[in-house]
């Protein structure tokens, strides 16, 4: 039997830090990663105008191409000053300003290049050691984009790497080492490339978070709402089906001497009422909250729309119905489904438009029923309440389950329009017809 050593939280700890430094520093050495533009909602660049947007967004390509000029140009003119030789140019200016602008395409080769050039460019210069100014420049722009375009842990493994090496190269120089400036200086600039990427990062996460929430939000109110409908669904067919069951076991009694037959006829009936009940109730039950009670009273038809009117008149909202068409007996469903839409969308206007006046229109036409509520743009001193939707997306729902169609768009005064239709098959109509109330 093998015995199995536990490793200890230190070297748990060493080993990932090994394994990140593999992952940051090596394993994507030759990745191709060019700079991408700046995004056109920044706080900054969004406020600028257009002409100039278009330009701003390559403000950091350009920084590194100036910085990488001066330190070209800087280079050039100590090389020529004591070391006049060409290639001593070459090596102290060209392959600093080099390195530098290779950040914008291979960030983490460009730090690696800029650390193996370090001694190459210090015994080809003249100046201080082992970062003559221009090379020092240039360096500290190589981890600073670096540090920017890959992990705030990067930052801290190429600063460790730079004391490193200037520490060992300070051994082998002539005298005075500005290991110190560029170890203070680098990490000052990398602390704060690293909480500006803190920075970033927390607020793309708080921005996601946001969206999951709204999503979720929005898919919670679609169950609720969903549930509210199956229950009162279930209400509605389970009274109807009971209503069958009951008839169907009286229906005997009513006539004299009535066949075996259509006694049996009955039987079956009621036994298949009080079978669909059950599995009804069985199916859509589990949709209902512990403590939901069905209510006592009837669910609403259009028939109450004028009491929903008087309710809404008391807040102070100004409303007027007009009915056309000949006004008739629908299914309970879809005179539920009507109420519920309407009172909807006028509590929409209470909420977002305080103030308007609202018109309801119930029209009865062949082959279905057509609503339309419409109200104005708010007015007066009462400042809209804020909404994220739900009630249109309850609406919806309700118009999908009866395969209707629905629209609800801004009107041309500022106001808001919702318009309904939902299909109904051709009944017997009523005897009673529309006005305007």
């Amino acid at each position: 039997m093998t015995e199995t050593k536990t490793r200890s939280p230190e070297y748990r700890l060493a080993a990932g830090a090994i394994g990140d430094l593999r992952q940051d520093l090596f394993h994507h050495v030759f990745d191709y990663r060019p700079m991408g533009p700046l995004g056109t909602d920044g706080p900054v660049i969004r406020r600028l105008p257009k002409t100039i947007r278009t330009r701003a967004v390559w403000f950091p390509h350009a920084v590194v191409a100036a910085v990488a000029l001066i330190a070209l140009l800087g280079g050039v003119f100590t090389a020529n000053t004591y070391s006049p030789f060409g290639i001593a140019t070459v090596i102290s200016a060209f392959l600093p300003a080099a390195t530098l602008l290779m950040t914008l395409v291979r960030p983490v080769l460009a730090f690696w290049v800029s650390i193996v050039s370090t001694p190459v460019v210090a015994v080809a210069g003249s100046g201080d050691w082992p970062w003559q100014p221009s090379a020092f420049a240039c360096h500290l722009g190589v981890l600073v984009v670096a540090a920017a375009r890959t992990r705030p842990r990067t930052a801290a493994w190429m600063w460790v790497i730079t004391l490193l090496v200037g520490s060992f190269l300070g051994e082998f120089g002539p005298g005075f080492s500005n290991t110190a400036p560029m170890a203070v200086t680098s990490a000052f600039a990398l602390l704060v490339v690293t909480m500006v990427q803190v920075r970033h990062e927390a607020r793309r996460e708080v921005t996601v978070q946001r969206t999951v929430t709204a999503v979720e939000r929005d898919r919670r109110t679609l169950l609720e709402e969903r549930t509210t409908i199956a229950r009162e669904l279930h209400d509605v067919v389970a009274h109807h089906m009971s209503v069958v069951a009951i008839q169907a076991e009286a229906a005997p009694y009513r006539v004299e001497n009535p066949p075996p037959e259509l006694e049996q006829a009955f039987v079956t009936i009621r036994e298949n009422a009080v079978a669909a009940l059950t599995e009804l109730r069985r199916v859509l039950g589990v949709v209902r909250a512990e403590d939901y009670e069905a209510p006592d009273a009837p669910q609403p038809t259009l028939a109450e729309v004028d009491r929903l009117l008087d309710n809404v008149r008391e807040t102070g909202l100004e409303t007027e119905k007009t009915v056309t068409g000949a006004v008739r007996a629908l299914p309970q469903g879809v005179e539920l489904s009507a109420y519920r839409i309407v009172q909807e969308a006028l509590s929409n206007t209470l909420r977002h438009a305080p103030g308007a006046t609202a018109k309801v229109e119930i029209g009865y036409v062949l082959g279905g029923l057509g609503l339309r509520v419409v109200n104005g743009p708010a007015r007066g001193l009462v400042k809209p309440s804020p909404g994220a939707g739900h009630g249109i997306t309850g609406m919806r729902e309700r118009v999908a389950m009866l395969n209707g169609e629905m629209t609800a768009e801004v009107t041309e005064d500022g106001g808001y329009e919702v318009t309904v239709f939902l299909p109904v098959p051709a009944t017997e109509a009523t005897t009673t017809t529309g006005g305007t109330a």
